[in-house]
């Protein structure tokens, strides 16, 4: 019996190896349009499993890329078992410590619908259906981020199973240097089962979308620089200049305000200055109802994206931005960040003091629209103030993490790398060794 047939006698739950019914379905990432090749799948029934995955592949000589429902996938994975943790997903909410612990698995939506009720939130970002694990091992960039700084930064303890295939509890004291790897600096160094996070408080929330025809972006753009300028860390805005398949070009505005609806709205009062907008979403919200806010699609589909991070946004900036047509771009987005962001940050990737990022993003349904995106994504990247730095959530499968890190914070994490996981056994999307040595 070979290492990979061997992994149904080691683990409790399902493997699948090629050939398996099933098996390119649950092999396939949240991005259809990254290939996504593996050796076998297996989806983890508890954290024992992942022990036992870990110390088999530790013996056999495998390795292992841990993806709880493919988002964020850049297809390096190529002769490893693909190990899925969805299944760990369990949620429990300490209200009067305002902690919550949770699984693996547990999407961003299921962590606020539990903290709703207490009038608590975590540090959502705009999709409900993300792993809330995954969007911390990456820093992690939300909503509430201008109040409470990188999801990375409200995470208090994690569980891991180690290179060893060993489960331990990690927190700034037990393990300063594995700790502070795990606060965004993606999933190279262990294989995390639970964290411990930090909750907020959110008794009251405001926000919504509004829509207008794109010829009213230039007048949107402005009230968007405007409210940016003065805005207060409870308040996240972001505009969108959008163009879907068979609708005409419009331009949105997103926002969320962390308070009452009067004061929303007096904050954002220069939007209601521009013309009547086709629809306008805003009203009093629980924390669990963010994701209808952009309504991105909730099932895998191809996409094409790239980001970067503005260090302003000034008229010459605004003319580029407005200067043609997004298409085949279906969204430019520029998000406000500042205020929290901008803090100091025991973490990877240190405070954010960009004020802005750019988020540009295109459905590829055939190799020329592929090209032509990413000609559209080079040039509005190239004609705005990009410092070239990028969150590393925001990396698309061509980029590495030498993209996102600064080259102190990178080599340090390339030596909790070397230490933590010798034999190289945990592959992440974006591994933190240089090509050749991550082999």
């Amino acid at each position: 019996m070979n290492a990979l047939n061997a992994l149904r006698s080691v683990v409790r739950g399902q493997v699948l190896l090629p050939g398996d019914p099933g098996f390119d379905a649950a092999r396939r990432p949240w991005n259809l349009a990254v290939e996504q090749p593996a050796d076998a799948v297996v989806e983890a029934a508890d954290a024992d499993d992942v022990a036992a995955l870990v110390r088999h592949a530790r013996d056999a000589g495998l390795s292992i890329a841990t993806q709880p429902s493919g988002h964020g996938a850049t297809g390096r994975t190529d002769g490893a078992v693909l190990l899925r943790t969805r299944r760990l997903d369990t949620v429990d909410i300490d209200p009067g410590a305002r902690r919550a612990r949770i699984g693996a698995g547990v999407p961003s939506g299921r962590l606020q619908a539990a903290a709703a009720p207490h009038g608590l939130t975590g540090l959502p970002g705009s999709s409900p259906v993300v792993s809330a694990t995954g969007v911390a091992l990456g820093g992690g960039l939300s909503w509430f981020g201008r109040a409470h700084g990188w999801v990375a930064d409200s995470v208090t303890a994690f569980d891991i199973v180690d290179a060893e295939g060993r489960p331990r509890h990690v927190t700034a004291g037990s393990d300063p240097d594995l700790f502070w790897a795990l606060r965004g600096g993606g999933g190279d160094v262990a294989i995390v089962t639970a964290l411990e996070l930090a909750l907020h408080p959110a008794p009251h929330l405001y926000g919504g979308r509004m829509l207008w025809p794109a010829e009213h972006a230039a007048a949107a753009l402005d009230a968007f620089r405007q409210i940016t300028a003065t805005a207060p860390e409870a308040l996240t805005v972001w505009l969108g200049l959008l163009h879907f398949p068979g609708a005409a070009p419009m331009v949105s505005v997103d926002a969320t305000y962390l308070g009452g609806e009067d004061e929303a709205r007096d904050l954002l009062a220069p939007l209601d200055r521009l013309p009547r907008p086709l629809s306008d979403g805003r009203a009093t919200m629980t924390v669990a109802e963010l994701g209808a806010i952009t309504a991105e699609p909730t099932d895998p589909s191809p996409g094409l994206s790239r980001a970067e991070l503005l260090t302003g946004l000034d008229d010459a900036a605004a003319d580029s931005l407005l200067a043609e047509p997004i298409a085949p771009l279906l969204i430019a987005q520029i998000r406000h960040l500042g205020g929290a962001f901008a803090r100091p940050s025991d973490s990877p990737h240190g405070p954010l003091t960009e004020p802005y990022a750019l988020y540009l993003y295109g459905i590829p349904t055939d190799p020329a629209t592929a090209t032509a995106i990413e000609a559209k994504q080079r040039a509005l990247a190239g004609a705005l103030p990009a410092t070239g730095r990028k969150p590393l959530v925001f990396l698309n499968p061509g980029e590495t993490a030498a993209d996102a890190f600064a080259p102190a914070a990178l080599n340090r994490l390339r030596g909790i790398k070397r230490d933590r996981d010798p034999r190289n056994l945990f592959r992440s999307n974006f591994p933190l060794l240089p090509e050749g040595e991550d082999r």
